[in-house]
């Protein structure tokens, strides 16, 4: 079991960019194969006030490296948007993968992880977004 909290950037559009928080839980149910809760904010204020949400869950493939554990995976589940009192929910997807540097005593850090993110909010053409985070890993 592993537990990640971070800070991620996430480049939501051509002139949209936001930060927040990214947070996920694993559980490895082969020593390289499990599966990933995986949850994130992200927020803006300019004219007006916006956030997204993402929640999704999808298996991840990890290398159990001496120092280093790189892994891949693919998440689906859902987005939530909103903007200046509006708010739309959609189908959400990441595929990416990172990089977790060691796990002395369960502690390590996550020195990079980079997703795609596909949305398609409402009647809008689907939306090709990325993201990135960093932050602690702890593992059980």
């Amino acid at each position: 079991m592993e537990i990640f909290g971070g800070a991620q950037f996430e480049h939501l559009q051509s002139s949209y960019n936001a930060v927040g928080w990214n947070a996920s839980l694993t559980g490895n149910f082969k020593h390289v194969l499990g599966i990933t809760g995986d949850f994130s904010g992200v927020y803006k204020s300019r004219a007006t006030n916006s956030s997204v949400y993402t929640y999704t869950v999808g298996p991840v493939l990890t290398a159990r490296l001496p120092v280093v554990q790189p892994f891949v995976h693919a998440l689906f589940g859902g987005a939530s948007a909103s903007a200046g009192g509006v708010r739309d929910n959609a189908f959400a997807m990441f595929v990416g993968g990172g990089l977790d540097l060691g796990f002395r005593k369960g502690i390590g850090f996550r020195l990079v992880q980079a997703d795609w993110l596909m949305t398609k909010f409402g009647d809008q053409t689907q939306k090709d977004q990325g993201r990135v985070s960093a932050g602690i890993v702890i593992k059980f």
